[in-house]
């Protein structure tokens, strides 16, 4: 398996917070010019769509955060929903993920990304069946396979930052992770929460459980209530919809007592609007963003642009802003702030380096 890093070029876009307009001609763009002069949006012939794991597509997480990238994507490039512009497909259960990227394999899309590891097998199989479909895979390897480009990301790095912050924040020496489904990339977040607490404090206790779902909110507010009547007073979640549960019992006992240290730290996307409890109390801490958003467009624009990394890895991370921890609106102190930014430099340099998975 190839792998590319697109370093120097990536930090660019993501510091400009877009993705550049196409370079050259290409055939299928053109623009026009109304009867007053004036031109009109750039539009182009090139399709895009996506299918969601079994989290939905407003899991507001990781499957929202690439359907918002392939709008703007589309937005930037004069495509309207739907056949010929950019579309997705919604995953109610593992049994429809090769059904949903074939449906949308025969609909034309030039470009279909697959959201998710789960999506692995699915992806791997249809692209045998479809050699000629162009296919991309977020948060996977699929190995061998010229028509699939695999979207990975260091979030086990931004995760590292994200345990210095709990550390340093927490007040009761008790910190907690909430996963979704056991396996490697929830894993890498993980080991990289824990390795971030133990740099700070390695006698802060870190209670671990996965809800073994991306989806069961319920089970996510289960596990957040009887981890914050432990005694835990930040948990860190990486778990899409199941996140939402933490949200809601963390927001139900601030309600409760407005002075109570209940925090929680978001994943994938800035999740601080989740955690609004009124206009003047939120129990998000931070964020660990993963760029999927950006990750989304850029490769899109590759393949518009005939430039499909089929056969390739491309791997985002701290150095060129991939991964990263929201703003934390005020909620962590300008000491923690300090203490992170220090971790995060040397993260990038080289002096510290970030378990991929969890000790045994």
């Amino acid at each position: 398996m190839k792998k590319r890093k697109f370093g120097l070029a990536l930090a660019s876009i993501f510091a400009a917070g877009t993705i550049l307009a196409a370079c050259g001609g290409d055939e299928k763009e053109e623009s026009t010019t109304s009867d007053s002069g004036a031109k009109t949006e750039e539009t182009s012939d090139f399709s895009v769509a996506m299918v969601t794991d079994t989290g939905g597509v407003d899991d507001k997480s990781f499957n929202q955060s690439t359907w918002e990238g392939i709008q703007a994507f589309g937005e930037e490039n004069g495509l309207k929903k739907g056949d010929g512009g950019f579309d997705y497909l919604q995953s109610t259960a593992e049994s429809e993920y090769v059904t949903n990227l074939n449906s949308l394999i025969r609909r034309d899309f030039d470009l279909v990304f697959a959201v998710g590891f789960a999506l692995h097998n699915a992806v791997a199989e249809v692209a045998d069946q479809k050699p000629d479909a162009k296919i991309a895979i977020i948060d996977e390897v699929v190995a061998d396979k010229e028509n699939v480009a695999s979207i990975m990301f260091r979030a086990n790095e931004a995760s590292y930052l994200a345990g210095v912050a709990a550390a340093l924040e927490t007040k009761t020496g008790k910190v907690g992770f909430l996963g979704g489904m056991t396996g490697e990339i929830i894993g890498g977040f993980q080991a990289g929460f824990e390795a971030g607490v133990a740099a700070v404090n390695p006698d802060i206790k870190v209670d671990v459980e996965y809800a073994e779902s991306f989806s069961d909110a319920a089970k996510g507010q289960q596990i957040a209530k009887r981890m914050y009547d432990s005694g835990v007073d930040i948990i860190f979640h990486a778990a899409g919809g199941v996140g939402n549960g933490l949200f809601t019992e963390a927001k139900e006992r601030k309600q409760k007592d407005p002075n109570a240290d209940v925090w929680a730290i978001g994943v994938d996307r800035d999740q601080y609007d989740e955690g609004k409890v009124d206009d003047s109390t939120n129990i998000i801490l931070t964020s660990v963003l993963k760029r999927v958003d950006v990750a989304a467009q850029e490769v899109a624009k590759l393949a518009k642009d005939g430039k499909f990394p089929g056969g390739e890895t491309i791997t985002y991370g701290l150095s060129d802003g991939g991964v990263d921890l929201a703003d934390s609106r005020g909620a962590i102190s300008e000491e923690t702030l300090k203490t992170v930014e220090d971790y995060k430099q040397k993260i990038i340099n080289g002096e510290v380096k970030v378990p991929e998975q969890p000790e045994k």
